[in-house]
């Protein structure tokens, strides 16, 4: 729309909606009020929304990640899990190793939404009881900038351990 000479000119592609408004406006006593909100106040406002909505869509949130034992597949096999959850934007790796391995049989689920508005995945791989141990779970996300989340798959006594690169193990925990 365009306001020139105390009148309301509607774009031509702007449709019916714009004409309306131009009749509206026409009918307006206050024409430097309704031209002031339209021209001034209103931009203002939807910029600060689009500046707001952008500052909270380019967010980054790190990712807590655990492990666990799922439900046995069958005699002398393991169903290991890996956990990855909290984590802004979406896209993530998540992968079982063994050293610097992926292992095939990794099988990824859906990436599920946390009612806070970050993301939920988890990972899993079928052992043999026997074969569990060199294996890690692989975590890299945009918001650890390029600092790797590793779960290695410890012993009994030990559990899942968290490594990051220049710190020691943790048990089960959030990036710093």
């Amino acid at each position: 729309m365009s306001f020139q000479n105390n009148s309301c000119l509607p774009s031509p592609l702007a449709g019916n909606a714009a004409k309306r408004l131009c009749k509206v406006y026409q009918l307006q006593r206050n024409k430097d009020l309704i031209h002031h909100l339209f021209s001034d106040t209103c931009p203002r406002f939807l910029l600060g929304l689009l500046d707001a909505g952008k500052a909270h869509l380019q967010r980054q949130v790190k990712p807590e990640a655990w492990l666990s034992r799922g439900p046995s597949p069958g005699p002398g096999h393991l169903l290991l899990v890996c956990h990855v959850s909290g984590f802004y934007p979406k896209p993530v790796w998540v992968r079982w190793m063994r050293g610097e391995q992926e292992q095939p049989g990794t099988q990824r689920g859906d990436i599920l939404p946390n009612a806070d508005g970050t993301w939920y995945l988890q990972a899993t791989l079928e052992v043999a009881a026997g074969e569990a141990a060199d294996l890690s779970c692989r975590v890299k996300h945009s918001s650890l900038e390029g600092q790797d989340i590793v779960l290695y798959w410890g012993e009994k006594e030990l559990g899942p351990r968290l490594e990051m690169p220049g710190g020691g193990p943790q048990h089960r925990g959030r990036a710093s």
